[in-house]
């Protein structure tokens, strides 16, 4: 009779402050929290109670009399909370612990120290009540250690919960996996060894004298630009122009030449030689004598100029030649290739004369005497051989023309020639 009267009891009880801890789901946590640390405040003191509600819904500990109640009719439930040391509350209408029968001998000595990973060391409970209780507890497991937190739980719902007395991060627990990848990285390296007398041997040997191959120092290259024909109203002919040269990439020897021949005999015709020097990687200065031959006497001057690569390209010569009835000429030739394709070249040039004096043997007057344009379309077959057709116009100027019509010749003329283009 003695035992049902407790037990009915303590269900009273529970539902009495039910409310109140509806409104502090976790404060009983404080409590199991420090059940295996000794004898400590009870966390619990001074909480005051609401009307009675749905408790066993709010507190997740709340059925812990009710279990213990029906597990075993016949035998007292042993007490979750004996041995809380429960001072006196004035301030609270209710206490929520009220009644619980508190052990003869002192908490330390009823129950003893628990490890500190169980949150609910100390619970005097059976096994289907703790398997509830776990099942119900949103933190059920949090590895709380065994120093009280550093806040009061009054004021922090989560107070204590997986915190070090120190206010560590509520994940301080996850230190174990902090280091995993710091340890790898602190794994020291071998040192690189310091090359040896071997090593440095085997990677810059010595070499001998002339042990690499090297280009030939003398080169040589012969261009006919044009080597071409016509045949027209005025007549046929033929004409060329060629150049050439030997030496090494900064000092070679020039051979330039160009003419023609109509009605089966020369016309006029030049040859330069020339020393050339080369004063930048695109120009070169040259310097020696020109011979002009043909129907007139035979005049050699001496030439100087230079000749190179202009930008975008352009090929480009300019010559000085001093000397005979003229005293001074300046002869300019300049032409382009625009790649039509990788073997179809269309290449227009133009030449033009100046003269300080008369010649009229050679039919040249001075000032502008002599102009030439020509637009020819090749078609490479090997980069050394390209056949071509194209189009030039000659015209006579100044006091040249006038020589010219003196002597019945035309001041001007076009043509179409075809003719081949080749090197070697």
């Amino acid at each position: 009779m003695k035992t049902r009267t407790r037990s009915l009891l303590f269900i009273a009880l529970a539902a009495a402050t039910g409310n109140a801890a509806a409104q502090e789901p976790h404060a009983s946590h404080h409590g199991h929290h420090r059940h295996g640390a000794g004898a400590k405040p009870d966390p619990h003191a001074g909480h005051v109670p609401a009307s009675p509600g749905n408790a066993a819904e709010a507190d997740p500990h709340a059925h812990h009399a009710a279990h213990a109640a029906t597990a075993k009719p016949a035998a007292p439930a042993p007490d979750p909370h004996v041995g809380h040391r429960m001072p006196a509350s004035t301030s609270a209408p209710a206490d929520m612990h009220a009644g619980h029968a508190a052990a003869a001998a002192p908490a330390a000595d009823a129950v003893p120290p628990q490890p500190a990973t169980d949150p609910h060391a100390g619970h005097a409970m059976p096994a289907s009540a703790a398997q509830s209780m776990h099942g119900n507890d949103p933190h059920a497991g949090h590895a709380t250690p065994a120093a009280p937190p550093s806040r009061p739980a009054s004021g922090d719902a989560h107070a204590g919960h997986g915190s070090a007395a120190n206010g560590l991060d509520v994940h301080a627990t996850h230190a174990d996996h902090a280091g995993h990848g710091a340890a790898a990285m602190q794994v020291p390296r071998e040192p690189i060894p310091a090359p040896t007398a071997a090593d440095l041997a085997a990677a810059f040997p010595a070499l001998a004298p002339h042990a690499m191959q090297h280009a030939p120092g003398i080169n040589s290259l012969v261009l006919f630009d044009h080597l071409e024909a016509w045949d027209n109203a005025h007549g046929s002919g033929q004409s060329w122009a060629a150049k050439g040269w030997v030496g090494g990439d900064i000092d070679r020897l020039w051979l330039r030449s160009d003419g023609q021949r109509s009605e089966g005999r020369f016309g006029e015709w030049s040859l330069d030689a020339l020393y050339g020097r080369a004063i930048s990687p695109w120009w070169d200065l040259v310097g020696g004598v020109r011979h002009d031959g043909g129907d007139a006497p035979g005049l050699t001057r001496a030439a100087i100029g230079v000749q190179g690569l202009a930008p975008y390209k352009f090929e480009f010569a300019a010559t000085a030649y001093l000397g005979g009835p003229r005293r001074a000429e300046l002869a300019v030739e300049a032409e382009y290739s625009l790649l039509l394709s990788n073997r179809l070249i269309l290449q227009p040039s133009l030449e033009a004369s100046v003269a300080a004096d008369d010649d009229p043997r050679r039919g040249v007057g001075s000032g502008l005497g002599h102009v030439g344009a020509g637009l020819r379309l090749r078609y490479e077959i090997t980069r050394r051989f390209a056949p071509y057709v194209g189009f030039v116009h000659e015209r006579r100027f100044g006091r040249s023309a006038d020589l010219h019509r003196d002597a019945g010749e035309a001041t001007r003329e076009s043509r179409w020639v075809a003719g081949v283009r080749f090197w070697f």
